[in-house]
């Protein structure tokens, strides 16, 4: 199988599948010198756990109850990077692998199944092996690595990313500060409430929901990005849509960038500072020109898709050696009913790797 590495400088490499030993990260490229403990990794993967939240039952997250406890295997000395290979090991103690025995032969609609047959010949077939959500807890440990040499270049440079969007209910204001103290991680508090409620109906009615997850980055100076292939946008939207349940990406306006003039799209600059620094009066283009970072605010909207493993008989087909015959499929397990709250961990580990990654290969642009 190829295609486990991410970066070009900063290089990621996943490893494991949802219901084997455990899973993992190597990551090459990594300075020496960056302050690196366990403490921070495991602080991001506590985020992306399902679970209780400040003590009330998340109707949005599945029941099984990783863990998730990470393990340096080599790459760091006394809390330092030393510039070596930084290994990274979280191990599986919470499999239900009989939960998956009546999908042996036949495929989940929505999932890789059918797909991964039809590529390789076989496939894991319990939890969804290598194309299970479960291997983006290796990412979210790659990522806070990624977030440490990022905010040693840059300290007051954050990623923050929230549910505007969920179950088909909109945020009508944004409000940074309550991110954390929702189920949904929802940056407006009464429409956590109603996605919440949407949620649970679903839940009680064996069905699942989608949303939107809108990411800002601040403090990330002008320079980043290459102005061809490796643009800065194309770099976070191929790290971001490889992420299983991301169907699409806009940057700034977005599409809606279609039914704007040039007038309105530009975003006019200005000096500040006694002209020493430059300035924008508007923020249509997201933080991006040319695929360079601007200096301002980037801002991008990902669109989550619904979960595919539902409690709803299903049409599907069963393969008997190398023939099929239709059948009926009823997923069983523990699975996620919306997305939103656990993916927003892993787009903010993403988008700290391509920025990372982008910063070192910035380095060697000019004298």
């Amino acid at each position: 199988m190829a295609g486990n590495t991410f970066g070009t400088v900063f290089k990621v490499t996943t490893f494991g599948e949802s219901h084997g030993f455990g899973l993992g990260a190597v990551i090459d490229g990594c300075p020496a010198g960056i302050p690196l403990s366990i403490e921070q990794i495991q602080h991001e993967l506590n985020r992306r756990r399902p679970g209780i939240h400040n003590n009330t039952p998340n109707a949005a997250v599945t029941a099984r109850c990783e863990k998730d406890e990470c393990e340096i295997l080599s790459g760091v000395f006394e809390g330092i990077s030393t510039g070596t290979p930084i290994a990274l090991l979280i191990q599986n103690t919470s499999q239900h692998s009989k939960d998956y025995s009546n999908i042996k032969d036949t495929f989940r609609p929505g999932h890789a199944d059918y797909t991964y047959t039809a590529k390789y010949g076989l496939r894991d077939y319990r939890g969804g092996g290598r194309s299970s959500g479960r291997e983006t807890a290796a990412r979210v440990a790659a990522g806070a690595v990624a977030k440490a040499v990022l905010q040693q270049a840059f300290p007051k440079c954050s990623v923050t990313a929230y549910t505007i969007r969920a179950a088909g209910i909109a945020a009508q204001k944004r409000d940074l500060s309550i991110i954390e103290q929702n189920p949904l991680r929802c940056c407006d508090e009464q429409a956590a409430e109603r996605m919440a409620e949407q949620i649970a109906l679903l839940r009680s009615q064996g069905d699942s929901a989608g949303g939107i997850i809108e990411c800002q980055v601040t403090g990330l100076p002008a320079g980043l990005g290459e102005p061809v292939f490796n643009k800065l946008d194309a770099e976070l939207a191929k790290a971001v849509i490889s992420i299983g349940a991301v169907k699409g990406i806009e940057f700034g306006e977005g599409f809606a960038a279609a039914d704007c003039t040039g007038s309105i799209m530009n975003d006019a600059l200005r000096t500040t500072q006694n002209g020493s620094a430059v300035n924008f009066e508007t923020n249509h283009a997201g933080g991006i020109l040319g695929g360079i970072s601007n200096g301002d605010t980037i801002i991008f909207r990902a669109a989550i898709k619904p979960v595919p493993s539902i409690f709803r008989q299903q049409q599907s087909v069963t393969l008997h050696g190398t023939h099929y015959t239709d059948s009926t499929l009823l997923i069983e397990g523990r699975h996620d009913v919306c997305l939103c709250p656990r993916i927003i961990p892993v787009i903010e580990a993403m988008t700290f790797i391509t920025l990372a990654d982008l910063y070192l290969q910035n380095r060697s642009s000019r004298m």
